[in-house]
């Protein structure tokens, strides 16, 4: 659902027409954690700050939040300029900004054992096992948190991948030795 904003402009930019450099990257993260939202680095972004350098440009950055700290985020990230303009909760949420950076946030609730839990747009859950959550990386001289390797390889598997993923995809087999599942296991 596309939610409606008093800055029709963040609906004008197509998606990737602003590419989110590593400065808004960090800005988000730190606006976030100064309110103490918790907050780890996923996809494009969450791999580069594994392997501690930028290895392609990224049309926005993926979060992954407690559910529980949505509203938090969303009034924290608001008075930077951002602005929900998609609303799928409580699966997931986009925020944009009038130049059209955009951050996709990927929302759980923590179960007993520590796993992520992220109820999917069919009613499926998503399991991010716990270990996961104790991944740290780096973004320009900041450590940053982020899903662990074998996390990020994990949440690139269920649907059809584009070039970038089979990219992010190199970098986990190539630095960290992780054997990838098909569809990715033809790099190798």
């Amino acid at each position: 659902m596309v939610v409606e904003s008093s800055l029709s402009m963040i609906l004008s930019y197509p998606r990737g027409l602003v590419m989110m450099q590593a400065h808004d990257v960090l800005e988000v993260i730190n606006q976030l954690e100064n309110v103490d939202v918790s907050v780890w680095l996923d996809g494009g972004w969450g791999v580069d700050a594994l392997v501690g350098t930028q290895t392609r440009e990224h049309s926005d950055v993926d979060l992954v939040i407690s559910l529980d700290q949505f509203a938090l985020a969303q009034q924290a990230l608001h008075s930077i300029g951002y602005e929900i303009t998609e609303d799928e909760l409580p699966t997931r949420f986009v925020m944009r900004d009038a130049h059209g950076r955009s951050i996709d946030f990927h929302t759980v609730t923590f179960d007993h054992d520590g796993d992520g839990v992220q109820q999917l747009q069919d009613g499926r859950l998503f399991y991010y096992p716990c270990h996961g959550f104790q991944g740290t990386g780096q973004i320009e001289n900041q450590i940053v948190r982020c899903l662990t390797a074998d996390v990020q390889v994990l949440c690139h598997l269920g649907y059809e991948p584009d070039e970038n993923d089979y990219h992010d995809m190199h970098l986990p087999e190539e630095h960290f030795l992780i054997r990838l599942p098909a569809p990715y296991s033809s790099l190798q």
